[in-house]
């Protein structure tokens, strides 16, 4: 039987003390987004902005990369500890591009993670097919409409 599960989040901006919208260079592009736990407690809040005003916080473009980088390695980690591949370390040097047309609207053409996978104990080339299957089971990268490559390295320890 199908389940769903809901998640909520919260966005806040606010041109506090400044023009807000009156042109296009009068407004902040930085705004916070919250959740709350299971419990009902704030989590750390994470401050957003555009990628093309500035480089402080992260962008949209960051934080959905950062959900098909950390998506894929949550089920990685669960295939390999259920096939007996025991991994020690997971880096991802992941990667996204934006394409911007002559107008400047855009959208993302595709998505490179390159995990880099430090194994103690199983078989180097299991641990590098898992990949393919937690691709597969990857929720997010079920969701997005842009080809999502993977790139890994296997270290033994």
């Amino acid at each position: 039987m199908p389940k769903n599960y809901l998640y909520r989040t919260a966005l806040h901006w606010s041109a506090g003390e400044g023009e807000g919208t009156k042109s296009y260079r009068s407004f902040s592009r930085t705004h916070r987004i919250t959740a709350k736990t299971k419990r009902g407690e704030d989590k750390p809040a994470i401050i957003a902005t555009s990628a093309f005003h500035s480089l402080d916080h992260y962008n949209p473009d960051e934080l959905l990369l950062a959900s098909l980088s950390s998506c894929h390695m949550l089920w990685y980690l669960h295939l390999c500890s259920e096939a007996g591949v025991v991994v020690t370390e997971y880096r991802d040097e992941a990667e996204i591009v934006l394409a911007l047309d002559a107008k400047g609207e855009g959208k993302v053409e595709r998505a490179t993670l390159r995990p880099r996978v430090t194994i103690a104990e199983g078989d180097p080339e299991l641990a590098r097919a898992l990949h393919k299957d937690a691709h597969a089971k990857c929720f997010v990268a079920n969701s997005v409409n842009f080809p999502v490559g993977c790139e890994p390295e296997i270290v033994t320890a």
